[in-house]
């Protein structure tokens, strides 16, 4: 019996020298308190990271917590090749443990204690729609093994505790690339109060060769697939984080979209490029509004909005 390959199957060995995969998670709480994003991160295995920066571990667990009131912090811990354990390519199923944090295919585990706080979680989740957003083989890739993820179990954050058989809603992600892209604009919206048991809409821009740039968003709504590929930004502000834009799919589907980072809540985050040669600045909120417009054919507009489902991510500045 041929087995079945999941989106989060790895594609890293852990011999290769210059690689970034990780798979993430983003999660808005159900109270509305706030969002969790995740990361279990894999960096030039095979040379053993970025060594000579301090932050450079080849297996690294991150955690940000964007709170509903105050500024989003972030946690990461480095963990050494001999901490780390990769269920192999082409075999199953899928496991990720880096110490006493781990991943596979429908839940999360983790333990962080960083300069006197303490971080744990652990989550479990299923899903309805999974999708590829982007596959360029070794160059890289950006899929959604679970795109409207529902979260239940406990997430502590120096004694306080989110915990719940309905704890948010959100996604699961994975991602990889020879290198990171100079420029980037995703976003992610979760639409839970939807028919048939929500919406979401992803959509991914970036940079490629020769001045071309990769555009695709996908729609998942009453149980049909919408794709586009045809995308139009009105509006793209790195600094207040705010993108507008149009999709236009077939036949005559049509989606207006305005994503919002709430002010004074833009999270900044290093990542270091996979050369090693230094760090880029990622601006992402993961507690982000937005609001949505589909106009399906014979169908009046409806529209859906959000301020717990949505996660909004950009890099670098580009004109096409």
């Amino acid at each position: 019996m041929t087995r079945m390959k999941t989106l989060n199957e790895p594609y890293s060995k852990l011999s290769m020298r210059r690689r970034y995969e990780v798979w993430f998670l983003r999660l808005g709480l159900a109270d509305g308190s706030g969002a969790w994003w995740f990361r279990y991160l894999l960096l030039n295995p095979g040379r053993g990271g970025c060594a000579q920066n301090p932050q450079g571990y080849p297996a690294q667990v991150w955690a940000t917590w964007f709170p509903r009131e105050g500024k989003p912090q972030t946690w990461i811990q480095g963990f050494p090749l001999n901490e780390l354990r990769l269920s192999p390519r082409n075999a199953g199923p899928f496991l990720l443990e880096m110490g006493e944090n781990r991943i596979s295919e429908n839940e999360c585990h983790g333990a962080l204690e960083i300069d006197g706080r303490r971080i744990s979680w652990d989550l479990r989740y299923r899903s309805s729609f999974h999708v590829n957003l982007s596959s360029m083989g070794w160059i890289g890739f950006s899929c959604t093994p679970h795109s409207d993820a529902l979260f239940s179990g406990q997430i502590i954050l120096d004694g306080r505790a989110f915990q719940g058989e309905s704890l948010g809603i959100g996604m699961q992600g994975h991602n990889c690339g020879y290198r990171h892209r100079n420029f980037w604009t995703w976003a992610h919206l979760h639409f839970p109060g939807a028919a048939n048991g929500g919406s979401t809409f992803e959509a991914l821009v970036y940079e490629m060769p020769l001045g071309l740039f990769f555009h695709r968003a996908v729609l998942w709504h009453n149980g049909q697939i919408y794709t586009f590929r045809s995308l139009r930004e009105d509006v793209r502000d790195p600094r207040e984080l705010i993108w507008k834009l149009r999709a236009f799919g077939r036949p005559d589907v049509r989606v207006e979209v305005d994503i919002r980072g709430r002010k004074g809540s833009v999270h900044h985050l290093p990542y270091l490029k996979t050369d090693c040669s230094g760090q880029f600045e990622v601006a992402n909120d993961s507690l982000a509004q937005a609001r949505m417009v589909l106009q399906l054919p014979g169908k009046a507009p409806e529209e859906l909005t959000t301020d717990t489902g949505a996660a909004l991510e950009m890099v670098g500045n580009a004109v096409e």
